[in-house]
């Protein structure tokens, strides 16, 4: 880890660019700030101060930087963190485990807020009488502008990583702090539910619903043994978007509290490396889509 000095108007990185480490601030202040599809214009995405991090997913995945990271405030300091050094920035303060995970937990909702949108953009652009507004036409050149940006494909993970997801131990191996088997039927955690945890499947399968129990019930999806669920309402604070419930006889989960980082950071550590990678795996997949669904309103918008 290296600390690190910047005045205001350094770049620390730039918009597309690949990054293999991240920041913490240590004092002073961030902007980010995305282009416009001509690379003239600049438009801040929002300011970032002392405890937040910096271009996060680079150490846990290879992503391309979405958006210039501009140093606001002469004698800033910055803790750059490669990959490699992550336990060990763990270990100096195990309450950056919670830190970090809300970091990527807040990206992945307000992707998933964003990508919601860009469906509902893309449902009504080119529709029959539509008088688009102002705030409508705004909305448009966003997608557009992310869709020309951003690489056609979000690169593949390495096979290396591949390799190594692989050969991971069972999720149920090593040292646990709560582990609760459930009946088949017996629900999990209830949509709406505001309770601070995550689970992790050690055993069985468990369904996720919206409306569950009601005529209007959808099965959302079939979770396995060595999955993880309910991380966002763990460190969001935001109530349950679904409900889980048990599928098969004795299916056994992990609770995993905040509180429980630290223990698990140092008796399990792979596991907490487990769950960095769940959320950078679902923030790849979610950006796939995103990526899909602006492109579509691209083409749409051309065509009109």
């Amino acid at each position: 880890m290296a600390e690190k000095i910047f005045n205001k108007g350094d770049i620390i990185f730039q918009q597309g660019e690949l990054g293999s480490t991240f920041y913490q601030i240590e004092e002073g202040s961030v902007g980010i700030f995305a282009k416009d599809p001509d690379g003239h214009d600049s438009l801040k995405l929002t300011d970032l101060t002392k405890g937040q991090f910096v271009g996060e997913m680079a150490v846990i995945d290879t992503f391309p930087r979405s958006a210039d990271a501009v140093c606001q405030e002469d004698g800033t300091k910055l803790i750059e963190i490669s990959e490699a050094e992550l336990n060990s920035f763990f270990e100096k303060d195990p309450d950056r485990i919670t830190q970090l995970m809300k970091a990527l937990s807040t990206r992945l909702r307000d992707l998933t807020r964003d990508y919601d949108k860009a469906k509902a953009i893309a449902e009504q652009v080119g529709a029959a009488g539509l008088d688009p507004d102002k705030e409508f036409l705004r909305s448009l050149r966003k997608y557009t502008y992310y869709y020309k940006t951003m690489p056609n494909e979000i690169p593949e993970p390495s096979a290396e990583s591949v390799r190594e997801k692989k050969a991971k131990k069972k999720h149920s191996e090593g040292f646990a702090k709560n582990v609760v088997s459930y009946p088949a039927g017996t629900v999990i955690c209830r949509e709406g539910d505001l309770v601070e945890c995550m689970y992790d499947i050690h055993y069985g399968r468990v369904g996720i619903y919206n409306n569950y129990g009601t005529p209007d019930e959808v099965l959302l999806t079939t979770l396995a043994a060595d999955n993880f669920f309910g991380e966002m309402g763990m460190v969001s604070g935001q109530p349950r978007s679904a409900t889980a419930v048990a599928i098969d006889q004795d299916t056994t989960v992990e609770i995993i509290y905040p509180a429980d980082f630290k223990e698990l950071f140092e008796k399990n550590p792979s596991k907490i490396d487990m769950i960095l990678r769940h959320l950078s795996s679902r923030l790849r997949v979610l950006t796939a889509q995103y990526l899909e669904v602006c492109g579509k309103i691209a083409e749409k918008a051309e065509e009109n």
